[in-house]
């Protein structure tokens, strides 16, 4: 094999991890932000490429498809790798968003939006708040870096063109998507139980003081408890915070199995 030939078989297989590290940076937290310039996440992808290509290389020789239509498809498998990886990290901060959300209608800020800079989106104010506190979370206790390390561990776990589509996937998928559903209803529950007992107490009033403006008192009531309720969940939220990163971490390894051939 010549020097010319060497380097083109390892300039294929640069491009194909070039390929799969630059998934997370299309939907993951942190790194696929919208306020993050695509220029610094191009060269961001391009260096953790020239980073981890020894240490892929070092795993075995990879032969690149011969025909520009298998490495069509190769890259579009190893885009899917990354791609998944930084999805199922994107799936719990959803949730995050999804409990703002259901705090917000409860507490009486449904129509006070922001524009998160991150998704290039309008969101509720509680749940900007608690969307940014996660990403603020994420990156004081390292969770970026236990992002890099499951995509660099993928390619132990699922190596270059070893890409084998499983009928599973869809289900598994499916799965962490409902999730999002009951996370954000759990971390909500606190602030929806509140405003509950307080709609209950204010029906209760209303009945026995008919002439109160009830809507008067109510709404500045709503914000008010939920504020606080808000305020003293923060603490175990942040415990929550741990459980949940965990959680990620352990959902990117089901994935990244269920490809497995």
């Amino acid at each position: 094999m010549d020097f010319f030939t060497l380097m083109q078989g390892h300039a294929a297989v640069f491009l194909l991890l070039l390929t799969r590290v630059s998934g997370i940076f299309v939907i993951s937290p942190f790194f696929g932000s919208m306020n993050i310039p695509m220029y610094f996440r191009a060269a961001a992808a391009f260096t953790f490429s020239v980073v981890l290509f020894p240490v892929v290389d070092a795993l075995g020789e990879v032969q690149a498809p011969p025909s520009v239509l298998a490495y069509t498809g190769a890259v579009l498998a190893e885009l899917f790798i990354g791609w998944l990886i930084g999805f199922v990290a994107y799936i719990s901060f959803s949730a995050i968003q999804m409990a703002g959300k259901i705090m917000d209608m409860q507490v009486g800020f449904a129509i006070v939006n922001v524009m998160d800079p991150t998704s290039g989106q309008q969101m509720p104010l509680i749940g900007s708040f608690l969307y940014n506190l996660t990403v603020i979370i994420f990156l004081v206790t390292n969770g970026h870096h236990l992002l890099i390390a499951s995509l660099a561990q993928s390619f132990q776990a699922l190596p270059l063109l070893s890409f084998a589509p499983s009928l599973s996937l869809p289900m598994i998928i499916a799965n962490f998507t409902s999730g999002i559903f009951l996370t954000g209803m759990k971390i909500a529950m606190p602030v929806t139980f509140a405003i509950l007992l307080t709609n209950v107490g204010l029906g209760i009033l209303a009945r026995t003081m008919p002439q109160m403006n009830i809507f008067v008192v109510g709404i500045p009531m709503q914000i008010m408890i939920g504020i606080t309720m808000l305020s003293m969940m923060l603490p175990f939220y942040v415990l929550f915070l741990d459980v949940m990163f965990h959680e990620m971490y352990t959902n990117i390894s089901i994935a990244l199995q269920a490809l497995q051939p």
